[in-house]
């Protein structure tokens, strides 16, 4: 009887973790996932790259979760058809998510961008991004003037990450 009630406990429990899951309830193993989430377009992890990562909402439903407005300007581009509902990034000191299109840019400077040559950062506030770009350089931006800018960077930024990839790969060999 006793081993009865402890399986339809476990079964119980499993079931409740699910359905939670399930209907957006978030659970501490589902927190953790979350920040496991990797680009799915260049395999970098979200835990690794909140301070850039994006979330594309499309008007269908869809969501893309990117690394950085690099691979998020990839995702507009090949979902041409999908009129974005939503875009949120992370904020470049906080990691938080924030309204891409109402964040402060910052575009260049002296820190090595994700995905990119030239640096494309996001700040919810004004002053952080005065901030940022009195101590490492760049430009005062807002949203489109970052998007274009990572459309213009795309074939050398590609080339750039391809030859990166190669000489990892090519190390990893010897």
């Amino acid at each position: 009887m006793k081993r009865g009630i402890g399986i339809s406990g476990c079964f119980l429990a499993l079931f409740l973790v699910l359905g939670l899951t399930a209907y957006g309830v978030s659970t501490p193993a589902s927190e953790a996932s979350a920040a496991d989430v990797s680009c799915r377009y260049c395999g970098m992890m979200k835990s690794k790259f909140g301070h850039t990562w994006m979330i594309i909402e499309y008007n269908d439903g869809s969501k893309s979760e990117v690394c950085s407005i690099h691979c998020a300007s990839m995702d507009m581009a090949l979902n041409i058809d999908k009129q974005p509902k939503a875009i949120m990034v992370g904020d470049y000191n906080t990691k938080k998510m924030i309204d891409a299109e109402k964040a402060f840019w910052v575009i260049g400077g002296s820190k090595p961008g994700v995905m990119t040559a030239r640096a494309k950062w996001a700040f919810q506030q004004k002053q952080d991004a005065d901030k940022f770009i009195k101590e490492s350089g760049g430009k005062a931006a807002n949203f489109e003037d970052a998007v274009k800018a990572a459309f213009e960077d795309m074939y050398s930024d590609t080339k750039m990450i391809r030859k990166k990839r190669e000489m990892k790969r090519t190390k990893k060999g010897s």
